[in-house]
């Protein structure tokens, strides 16, 4: 016969265990944003396939959504990804985000504020004019890194344009952001790889596993 003292003890351990688990669980599938900025035509939709797949495997519910804008006109570009144990909304408001991905560096500047205290901005150093400064009623702003480095903000810079064009086209600067964004991630490597060959097309495939690579290991 057990002695109904022990047998309580051991319940209580196991419950506080089961208890310890349960926590440690849902901190670990805490629900995380990210947020991908730029203008129309710079590559965000690949780039939330890529996220997308890459949460998925590790067992998270993903949701994505998408914020066009006047991206015929040059205006911005919005997508939000946010994964987790249970995501009840897509929308990622000021002050929530944990990454934020600017393709562009005007972009980076007017997204900046939705980034979490502690959060981490990275952005191409690629400059593209908005319509203002297109017809000439505003000038571009110069030092956009230095001014958002001096607000307090967590900011990496990449040139990645010039690291696409080394991996075989620019246009793959998209996927050298990933690649970086990657690099800060508690993901492993061959997890974006499998998500990049599940979401590029064949005949695009070298090009942007070497355009990743290169982001990643900048």
């Amino acid at each position: 016969m057990l002695d109904a003292e022990y047998v309580g003890k051991c319940a209580d351990s196991t419950l506080s265990k089961l208890e310890r688990l349960h926590t440690e669980r849902r901190f670990y599938m805490e629900t995380k944003s990210i947020m991908i900025v730029g203008v129309g035509g710079q590559g965000s939709l690949l780039a939330s396939k890529i996220l997308g797949n890459v949460f998925l495997s590790q067992g998270y519910d993903v949701k994505v959504s998408e914020v066009h804008g006047m991206s015929q006109r040059g205006g911005s570009v919005v997508t939000y990804v946010k994964y987790g144990e249970e995501v009840n909304s897509p929308v990622i408001c000021k002050g929530e985000a944990d990454i934020i991905v600017s393709f562009e560096l005007l972009e980076a500047a007017r997204w900046m504020s939705y980034l979490k205290k502690n959060g981490h901005l990275i952005t191409s150093t690629q400059t593209l004019d908005p319509m203002p400064v297109i017809t000439g009623t505003a000038v571009y702003p110069e030092n956009i890194i230095e001014k958002i480095s001096a607000s307090g903000i967590d900011v990496t810079a990449a040139d990645a344009l010039a690291i696409a064009e080394k991996a075989g086209n620019v246009k793959a600067s998209n996927v050298v952001l990933m690649g970086l964004m990657s690099s800060k991630m508690q993901i492993a490597e061959e997890v974006w790889i499998e998500a990049i060959k599940a979401c590029v097309p064949e005949k695009f495939l070298e090009l942007n596993l070497k355009a990743f690579s290169l982001g990643r290991n900048m």
